[in-house]
């Protein structure tokens, strides 16, 4: 068998200029879908150079379902005082709470500053550092890869918050160690979907390509129930014809839905359930299994019938 050999090649053999070659070909859907694969939340483009005083952020966007606002900046060099600056700076301007800080290499000192704000501010606000690199096997085309360099450590965060003010119950801290795990656990094991950040509550979303709906995860303790379903915010003539195509759904999905259209409430819910032990830790594997697999199987079944209906 003949193998090619796999090279690293400089970052300017690919992009000439920073702002714009690498800002243009980062703010394309493809590529942004990709640093989205590598944070762990879908990113939706608003606007690149968009301005915050005197200055431009290189990127501008949304995460989406939740709307909380991304600052992207680039650097095609080694991470700099400048650039960390300006990363704060851009990040009030917008109140964003989502900072992508996206560098040919990282200096120790700016690691060290990074990890320092994930520790020290609110849990509101993530901070991300990754390495982009492009490789390239003989002559094959460049390809991509982005390095985690620095992630917040949201379990941590919220131990603290908890120890400071009270707030989280002993089941709050166990549901987001549970989201943080499951996020872990899908990763490692190659899944394709895409979680938003945990936090110490009963439900996790996931974007399903529309803003009238999504996929939510939930956690019922009381019932020892998990749930996998698809939440209708505001849109009853939506459900109505997703309902009237109920028998096709059930039989792509390989299973029987519980379908609510909760006629006194603006949102309906098509849902699945599994019993389970959430406060077994050692079981948790077994639920994580169950969660993707249905989580999968509506994020292909699903979008399909929404655009549809849509139309």
């Amino acid at each position: 068998m003949s193998l090619g050999k796999l090279k690293k090649v400089e970052l300017r053999e690919g992009w000439k200029h920073e702002a714009h070659d690498f800002t243009h070909w980062l703010a394309q859907e493809d590529n942004l879908k990709l640093l989205g694969d590598e944070v762990g939340f879908d990113i939706r483009l608003i606007q690149t150079e968009a301005a915050v005083g005197n200055f431009n952020v290189d990127i501008l966007a949304e995460e989406e379902n939740t709307g909380r606002k991304i600052i992207i900046e680039n650097q095609l060099e080694i991470t700099n005082h400048d650039h960390l600056g300006k990363l704060i700076t851009y990040s009030s301007g917008y109140d964003a709470e989502l900072i992508i800080w996206v560098v040919k290499d990282v200096r120790e000192e700016h690691r060290r500053a990074v990890d320092w704000l994930n520790e020290h501010t609110d849990e509101d606000v993530e901070f991300y550092l990754l390495k982009i690199e492009l490789w390239q096997i003989e002559d094959s085309a460049l390809a991509p890869k982005f390095e985690m360099v620095c992630r917040p450590n949201g379990w941590a965060k919220a131990v603290r918050e908890s120890v400071g003010n009270g707030e989280f119950t002993e089941t709050k801290l166990r549901q987001l160690k549970f989201w943080n795990a499951l996020r872990d656990f899908a990763k490692q094991n190659n899944s394709t979907l895409r979680f938003q950040k945990g936090l110490p509550q009963y439900w996790l979303n996931m974007s399903i390509g529309t803003s009238a709906a999504h996929v939510s995860l939930s956690i019922n303790s009381r019932e020892n129930l998990y749930g996998v379903e698809l939440w209708i915010s505001d849109n009853k003539e939506l459900y109505a014809k997703l309902f009237a195509q109920k028998d096709s759904i059930e039989q792509e999905l390989s299973e029987k839905l519980e379908w609510m259209e909760l006629p006194d409430k603006k949102a309906s819910r098509i849902k699945i359930s599994y019993g389970g032990d959430f406060n077994r830790e050692d079981n948790w594997e077994s639920d994580f299994n169950w969660l993707i697999h249905i989580a999968e199987k509506f994020q292909k079944v699903f979008p399909k019938y929404l655009k549809t209906t849509a139309n």
